[in-house]
């Protein structure tokens, strides 16, 4: 009788169950990929779903020793409990029934391997769940009759089963405009200047910055803020500086005051969410409530960068001005007109033309040997600048240098080197680095070569033509208004590619129709609540593949840094606020040095220790000796970003990072080091030997191997150099680069050598030289790096 009661019971519940999950089911999965995340909806139709981002959980066995359902109906034999369960999997209308509740494939078998072991390894199961198991085995009760026990076994398995909706709604961002209630309670006036480099338009929009009561300058670089800082201040308008890594009031008592220099990055806004309440401020600012008559927002086109256009998409919303001026390329017209119109707002726009002429010249210079005063010759990896500037001075010449991995100090050094009319300083050889950020008296651009070497998503090298954009923001370096040289020319270091330069400068842009937007912490957050025991990286996977973009104005942005950063941390126990806060730190993940500082000063947080001067300076081997190779100049360039990284951490955690005023002295006595050591860079060159350029390549490796095979990076971490080392400067330029490989024992012989010749980085010529070189010269640097790697290294 009792035995009877309880099946009744069981078979009621059951019925129930199913009751249950017809009223109430779970929405599909929406499919995997950055196309789905730039969609209004859910799904792009993809076959690959995003349920492999969603982790199993353990679900703990019961141990009870008291079990209710043996006493009733008896013990079960566990082979019987297998072949139903069994049966139960490969039933295809249960696969149908579970894939309307939100499990597909692959979670529905992940679902059904955890309750397959808790049915069989359990001492004690729910007593309906034993009574069912009992009645399928003695042929009283079906196999369908597992699954609302199933199901609920399943959303422990894959908690996110029961909030689906929620983080839906939580990663809803298809309505940013309303995100800034601050800015959309006002009435905005937004003024466009659109032009070409050396066009007025930054100098105009800056008339009204400094005739206004109030105002705030956003711009891409610390240099930039730096420079309206300081002209700020030189024509009498109180103006505050700041950055990632420095605040600087200018009145005596560090009150703010009524003009601001930031980056765009630490624009004060309020950012209020549907789903939860956002502060983007930084407490060292200004108040969240604090309104600007003008506001300027520079280089705007940098609306669709791929990392950072996050940042001017949120300064266009939220930032509360009654004036916002914005400058940067006519190619960004569409997008700021298209946010105009979701905002409700007037969008003026002032277009201007080149103040100077830009020449193309009609040879290329073929040789270095042609150069002239006031030529500027750019190179898209240090290679080809150390080649450059060595020949260049070999010919009688004083060159400046500047490239991206200077500190800006030395940047500025180097250029009013170069713009002195009284400087025997003539020549400039440079990166890109030149395209913003500095002001340069340029008479020629010289082009070294029009192929740059760039990583893909999947960790693949390609060697890509500039585009419209980067050719024409170079070029229109020459002929700067107001200089010795007013009338600019452009050329290229070899005659076949002049032609291309020629159709390039002649192009305009690709018009830019989307803005860049990404997750907040608080977004982040409430995802981790709901779906708890999740890794910070995990998290931003699930958020960037079910969030909802309107994609005909936004896209997300990429946040593969971010994720290196969280999987590199995910071993120390730190709170996920704080995690998020130190993923976001501005850090070069091509060098193993500042990530292996990076790890230590977040392991220093984990413990509550804090970071003191002294301890740094014995992390860093203070005080600095001159570099004598290009190697410790590397070196010395890895320390300064170490030390802008302690500064950036010690205004988000001041009690932890607290010496930031004695480390900023110690980086100003680094920046004149490096400034030294830059100005005799040919001499460092010299002193290299072969096999110490290893050391310089490897940290760019790492990038590629860290992309392609997270498992083998150990492995393979000798086995692949420096993108930036690029091409051999005499070889003609082609789709793929020549590697540096004059470090690699037994060439000709290993798993490396046939790699390289297949995907065409090495040709047989130049591994039968390299053979010949390695024979004659092996390099003793090499037995260094073998038995004794590189503390950092030893990070990955």
């Amino acid at each position: 009788m009792l035995s009877q009661l309880h099946r009744r019971c069981t078979r009621q519940l059951s019925c129930l169950h199913w009751t249950m999950l017809s009223a109430c089911r779970v929405p599909p999965l929406p499919q995997c990929g950055y196309a789905c995340a730039n969609s209004t909806d859910s799904s792009n139709g993809s076959s690959k779903s995003i349920s492999h981002l969603f982790m199993p959980l353990n679900v703990e066995t019961n141990k009870d020793a008291v079990n209710i359902g043996a006493e009733i109906v008896g013990p079960l034999v566990k082979s019987e409990v297998l072949r139903v369960l069994n049966a139960f999997y490969v039933d295809p209308q249960m696969k149908q029934v579970a894939e309307e509740q939100g499990l597909d494939n692959y979670l529905f078998q992940q679902a059904f391997i955890s309750f397959r072991k808790h049915c069989v390894e359990s001492e004690s199961l729910p007593t309906d769940l034993h009574i069912l198991l009992s009645d399928i085995i003695k042929g009283a009760g079906h196999i369908h009759d597992i699954f609302p026990s199933f199901f609920l076994h399943a959303k422990q398995v894959f908690p996110h089963l029961l909030c689906m909706d929620d983080l839906c709604k939580i990663s809803d961002l298809t309505t940013p405009v309303n995100w800034y209630p601050e800015a959309r309670s006002m009435n905005r006036k937004i003024v466009f200047h659109a032009g070409p480099t050396n066009s007025g338009k930054t100098f105009h929009a800056m008339q009204q910055f400094l005739q206004a009561e109030s105002g705030v300058y956003c711009g891409p670089l610390k240099m930039l803020a730096t420079e309206v800082f300081n002209k700020s201040n030189a024509q009498g308008t109180p103006c505050d500086l700041v950055t990632g890594e420095e605040r600087r009031f200018i009145r005596a008592d560090q009150e703010p005051s009524s003009h601001l220099a930031c980056t765009v990055e630490m624009a004060s806004l309020q950012h209020q969410c549907e789903s939860c309440t956002v502060l983007y401020c930084i407490v060292e600012m200004t108040s969240l409530q604090h309104q600007y008559d003008v506001a300027i927002i520079d280089e705007i086109q940098l609306v669709r960068d791929t990392t950072r256009g996050w940042a001017w998409t949120r300064a266009l919303l939220g930032i509360c001005a009654r004036e916002v001026h914005l400058c940067g390329e006519e190619a960004a017209i569409p997008i700021v007109e298209g946010l105009g119109m979701c905002t409700g707002e007037e969008v003026e726009i002032r277009r201007y033309k080149r103040l100077t002429q830009l020449t193309t010249e009609d040879k290329a210079l073929e040789s270095l040997s042609n150069v002239q005063a006031g030529d500027c010759i750019v190179c898209f990896n240090k290679r080809d600048i150390h080649y450059v500037s060595r020949n260049i001075e070999k010919l009688g010449y004083q060159v400046a240098v500047i490239y991206g991995g200077l500190p800006p100090g030395t940047k500025l050094a180097q250029a009013q080197k170069f713009n002195d009319p009284d400087d025997p300083c003539k020549i400039l050889v440079a990166t890109d680095a030149i395209g913003m950020g500095l002001n340069l008296s340029i008479r020629r651009i010289i082009f070294h070569t029009l192929i740059k070497p760039n990583i893909n998503d999947k960790g693949e090298r390609e060697m890509e033509t500039l585009s419209v954009s980067t050719a024409l923001q170079i070029a229109g370096r020459a002929g700067r208004y107001g200089t010795q040289w007013e009338h600019g020319y452009v050329t290229t270091m070899k005659s076949e590619d002049l032609p291309t330069l020629r159709r390039l400068l002649s192009s305009k842009p690709n018009t830019i129709e989307q803005a860049g937007l990404h997750p907040t912490a608080e977004q982040i957050e409430l995802f981790a609540y709901h779906i708890p025991n999740y890794t910070l990286s995990n998290l931003i996977d699930i958020f960037i593949n079910v969030c909802t973009v309107d994609k005909s104005l936004y896209f997300m942005c990429l946040m593969e840094d971010f994720k290196f950063l969280a999987d590199l941390i995910q071993h120390i126990n730190i709170p996920l606020r704080a995690r998020y806060v130190f993923c976001c730190a501005p850090i070069n993940r091509k060098m193993p040095f500042v990530c292996a500082m990076f790890l230590k000063f977040v392991r220093q947080y984990s413990q509550g220790e804090a970071a003191t001067l002294e301890w740094l300076c014995q992390q860093v081997h203070w005080p600095f000796q001159p570099p004598q190779t290009i190697v410790d100049l590397m070196r010395l360039e890895g320390v300064f970003d170490v030390f802008d990284l302690y500064l950036w951490l010690g205004y988000r955690f001041p009690e932890m990072f607290p010496e930031h005023e004695a480390v900023r002295v110690i980086q100003t006595e680094l920046d004149d080091l490096i400034e030294e050591s830059v100005a005799r860079i040919t001499t460092l060159i010299r002193n290299s030997k072969p096999g110490q350029t290893v050391h310089v390549d490897a940290e760019e490796s790492l990038t590629i191997l860290r992309k392609k095979d997270k498992t083998k990076r150990r492995d393979s971490m000798l086995e692949t150099f420096d993108d930036e080392e690029g091409p051999d400067p005499q070889q003609k330029p082609t789709k793929t680069a020549a590697v540096n490989t004059t470090s690699v024992p037994s060439l000709g012989q290993g798993r490396l050598t046939k790699h390289l010749l297949d995907q065409g980085l090495l040709s047989p010529d130049m591994l039968a030289q390299l053979q010949r070189e390695w024979q004659a010269t092996p390099p003793p640097a090499l037995k260094v790096w073998q038995a004794t790697p590189p503390p950092a290294l030893k990070v990955w």
